[in-house]
């Protein structure tokens, strides 16, 4: 088929190799601008842009898209059979939903109706979900409302990060979007009413770590958001990023956020954590051995006061 596809981070480039391995012939890859990235704020390419130019193909980065006029009759004019989505991050007007012969169909990291929106697999690791896995959608103007037209699931365990949960449905889209197109693509099939959740954008600010809560959740929390937006905690007024933890039986009860022992294990609300991987301004991310060596932290410490 002649396609167009349309994405920019890590997560879509598996994708983008598995259609042009297929033999797709690929008009134009869609990416968001380069941008400055890193401590010296150089000019980078989104994985997408740099994987298309690896593979010889037209790339385009239109900053917006819902009012250029010009880009919409350049999209008309590839003459497409279909375009593949996978988190372009810019929203497609219906003047190029409709462009391509079979519409544009996207792969969403998500089991629809359940998560739709900007962070689903962040989302479904802080829900406690048994469950994720891809939908292939077809695209239409609602925030992923679209006809579901194949999907597939992976389980969630407790040792589940997002890290992990990222490349494992990566692949799965690269291998469900080029299933779908090797058979007719049909209408799909409407999403159901019921269970619809919304995954919102993450902010730096959903990374703190409340110790009051349970220590269940603040699991669930630090594998869902490391490595991005990061998940973080104070002491003595010095920001430290955590990396990793593990659930502990509580050796004794103590004020949520307080130092139990030796080896970083934090009381929470309910249960405690064990801080497995740190980071203190200015150096790497550590185990907290190596942490320790260089940073006393007495039992009795309180975290993020």
């Amino acid at each position: 088929m002649r396609l167009a596809f349309m994405g920019t981070p890590d997560f879509a480039v598996p994708a983008l190799l598995a259609l042009h391995a297929a033999g797709h012939e690929i008009a134009a890859v869609y990416s968001q601008p380069p941008r400055p990235a890193g401590r010296g704020q150089s000019v980078r390419l989104s994985p997408v842009h740099q994987a298309a130019e690896t593979l010889g193909l037209p790339v385009r980065t239109p900053a917006r898209l819902r009012t250029n006029a010009d880009e919409h009759a350049a999209f008309r004019d590839l003459n497409l059979d279909a375009a593949v989505v996978a988190a372009y991050g810019l929203i497609l007007p219906a003047a190029m939903l409709d462009a391509p012969r079979l519409g544009c169909l996207n792969i969403h990291a998500s089991l629809l109706p359940r998560w739709r929106g900007a962070a689903p697999i962040q989302a479904a690791i802080l829900a406690g979900d048994s469950e994720s896995g891809v939908t292939i959608m077809r695209m239409d103007e609602g925030l992923d409302t679209g006809a579901m037209l194949l999907s597939d699931q992976v389980a969630l365990t407790p040792t589940t990060t997002a890290t992990t949960l990222h490349d494992a449905l990566a692949a799965m889209g690269a291998r469900l979007i080029v299933t779908t197109l090797s058979q007719p693509v049909g209408p799909g099939q409407p999403q159901p009413e019921q269970g619809v959740t919304y995954a919102g954008r993450l902010t730096r600010e959903d990374g703190r770590i409340d110790w009051s809560r349970d220590a269940a959740a603040l699991d669930r929390q630090i594998r869902a958001l490391t490595p991005w937006p990061g998940t973080f905690t104070t002491l003595d007024g010095q920001v430290l990023k955590i990396g990793g933890a593990a659930l502990v039986s509580a050796p004794r009860s103590a004020p949520p956020g307080t130092i139990l022992d030796d080896a970083l294990t934090v009381a929470c609300g309910q249960g405690a954590l064990r801080i497995t991987r740190i980071q203190r301004p200015g150096r790497g991310m550590m185990d907290a051995d190596s942490f320790l060596r260089g940073q006393a932290v007495a039992p009795g410490t309180v975290l993020g006061s």
